[in-house]
């Protein structure tokens, strides 16, 4: 456990606040943190997109340059203070809008992605069946457009591809698409038109939430042993996927159209911009949810370990993901004769339309349909955790009086009960609008910016030699030369890289074919805004309340650190953090 040798007599524990059971479930829960929906279902696109293995070297390159110091950076920094993502701030007290940005974030995140946990839920359940209901064009919701793998025999199916050769202007619409667009979201015209509530919706959301909130009941010490469960049974599902998915014919084609490397766009700045912004959204950097996780490890925890073996796990299920997906997308375009380009597809399409439509192919299909939604769900749950426990943490260490800390439970409720209840306008019928409007702006580039104004106040206004010490003092030896070189100059760099590549890219959001108006697309800046616009709200008001005559005396108190910065147990506060005066004689003879 890293603790100091010749410590005996002293606790490494935090009696009031809590810690994880032991090591493995703060490795299990981050990972679980990592890993989570879009490891499935946008890293495998990316990768076909960008010039599938060629898009590893990128990729790689900023895991190490980026990815892993941000990472380091964030556990070692909740780690030290023992604090969430509000508490740490005390390392300078003018920048903690960043903790406040961090929350509005994890919110947001927290609102739809459950949402989406809730419609593989609604999946999972009605796969439960002898054929799965987007099998056949034979349901009163499809339409004459629609023709299934399975319609007919192989004649009509030869007859398919020569009028598809012949009148490409007619575009073949799946069952499973029709059940997804017309069924399960019965979607409407327009971002505006909200529609009716889809009830099945609604009570999966309920479901989720609940299901969320039990896990959390106790804090860290509840959902630390459930993800024994969550963080480790995906890898038993995709590997059951896999050894499925490779023994089917044309699963081979679609394994090299992911894996191929077109090596001419290694040059292109997109495929580079794409790397940097998938590590820095998969690993969850920014969110709060890692400052919050490290909170509740031991003080002498070797965290600098954990960051290396989460953020490489994280990229592997990425990278696995794919061989999955793209097995059984190359069987399926081998199956109606068509290219695998043409089947493929991420974000919500891939896991509720293409893939339940290529699992409709397999024998026994309801069973590899429940085993997938199951996965889908528990890689969501593992994100969902952290997300709620961030917001819950962030508001107790906030008032963090004992009232409040024995309440704990109630807290968990309370915001389990606001987020079912904002999730609810996303279960209508314009929901999926609303859903992807806020995972394309709610955060997307004002992450970019807390991480980067994070970067900047720890390195430059703490100092980069009093934030070596401290992790030095906690465990035992500072950060090596590479992390430091990065943490100073090559992560800002990248992440301000991102930042400009993100505007650069600006494209205005759709959906299929649907153009969101510009009203809508006003919502998504605002909420961008949101999170960014308290880190300077939170600075004006520091310097205003802080000491001093001038401008520059203020800023210089805003931005020291306070008095209670550092461990919080009093046996770790050691060297500049040891109390100026000790209340036993026993220490003043120490001393």
């Amino acid at each position: 456990n890293g603790t100091v040798p010749g410590d005996q007599g002293k606790q490494d524990k935090s009696i009031k606040r809590g810690n994880w059971g032991n090591q493995i479930e703060f490795v299990l829960t981050s990972v679980g943190y990592a890993v989570g929906l879009g490891n499935v279902w946008r890293f495998p696109y990316l990768c076909y997109r960008n010039g599938g293995g060629a898009f590893m070297f990128p990729y790689f390159i900023m895991l190490v340059f980026c990815g892993i110091p941000l990472f380091f950076m964030e556990l070692s920094f909740g780690q030290f203070a023992s604090q969430g993502c509000l508490g740490v701030w005390r390392v300078s007290p003018m920048f903690k809008g960043v903790g406040y940005g961090m929350m509005v974030v994890s919110t947001y995140i927290g609102i739809y992605y459950n949402v989406v946990i809730c419609i593989a839920f609604y999946y999972f359940f009605v796969s439960m069946t002898r054929v799965l209901p987007w099998t056949y064009c034979s349901n009163t919701w499809n339409t004459p457009d629609c023709v299934g793998v399975l319609d007919g025999n192989l004649s009509s199916r030869a007859a398919l591809n020569l009028t598809h050769l012949l009148n490409s202007t007619q575009k073949r619409t799946s069952p499973s698409e029709e059940y997804w667009r017309r069924y399960v979201l019965n979607l409407s015209d327009d971002i505006g038109n909200l529609g009716e509530v889809r009830l099945p919706l609604l009570g999966c959301l309920g479901v989720s939430w609940v299901v969320v909130f039990l896990c959390l009941i106790k804090g860290v010490k509840s959902s630390g042993k459930v993800v024994y469960f969550t963080a480790t049974f995906p890898y038993v599902v995709l590997t059951i996927l896999f050894v499925r998915g490779i023994t089917l014919e044309g699963a081979i084609t679609g394994i090299m159209y992911y894996l191929t490397p077109q090596w001419d766009k290694i040059l292109n700045a997109k495929v580079w911009g794409d790397a940097a912004s998938q590590i820095f959204y998969s690993l969850g950097c920014a969110w709060g949810g890692l400052i919050t996780m490290a909170s509740y490890n031991k003080f002498h925890n070797n965290c600098y370990r954990d960051s290396i073996i989460i953020s490489i796990t994280n990229c592997a299920t990425s990278v696995y993901a794919g061989f999955v997906i793209f097995s059984i997308l190359g069987f399926m375009a081998n199956h109606l004769g068509v290219d695998v380009s043409k089947v493929a597809d991420h974000g919500p399409g891939l896991a509720f339309v293409a893939y339940p439509e290529a699992l409709t192919l397999l024998p026994i299909s309801p069973l590899w349909s429940i085993l997938f939604f199951f996965m889908l769900i528990l890689l969501g749950l593992g994100t969902q955790f952290c997300l709620l426990e961030t917001l819950v943490t962030a508001i107790v260490d906030e008032v963090g009086n004992e009232w409040i800390i024995r309440r704990k439970t109630f807290v968990t409720l309370g915001v389990a009960v606001v987020g079912f209840l904002l999730g609810v306008p996303l279960t209508t019928q314009a929901g999926i609008y609303w859903l992807l409007l806020m995972d394309n702006y709610a955060a997307s580039f004002s992450l970019v910016v807390i991480s980067c104004i994070m970067c900047v106040a720890i390195m430059y206004i703490y100092g980069h030699r009093n934030y070596f010490k401290d992790i030095e003092m906690m465990l035992g030896f500072p950060p090596p030369l590479f992390f430091q070189i990065c943490w100073r100059f090559i992560s800002p760099a990248i992440i301000f890289f991102i930042l400009v590549f993100t505007v650069i890219q600006y494209r205005p959001i759709s959906y299929n074919d649907y153009v969101y108006p510009t009203w809508a697309i006003s919502i998504g800046f605002l909420m961008a805004l949101s999170s960014v616009i308290c880190i300077p709200i939170y600075a004006i008001y520091k310097v205003c309340r802080s000491e001093g005559d001038t401008l520059l005396e203020r800023l210089k108190n805003a931005t020291k650190a306070s008095k209670d910065w550092g461990p919080a147990l009093a046996e770790h506060r050691s060297g500049r953090y040891a109390p100026a005066f000790s209340p036993s004689t026993e220490s003043h003879l120490e001393v």
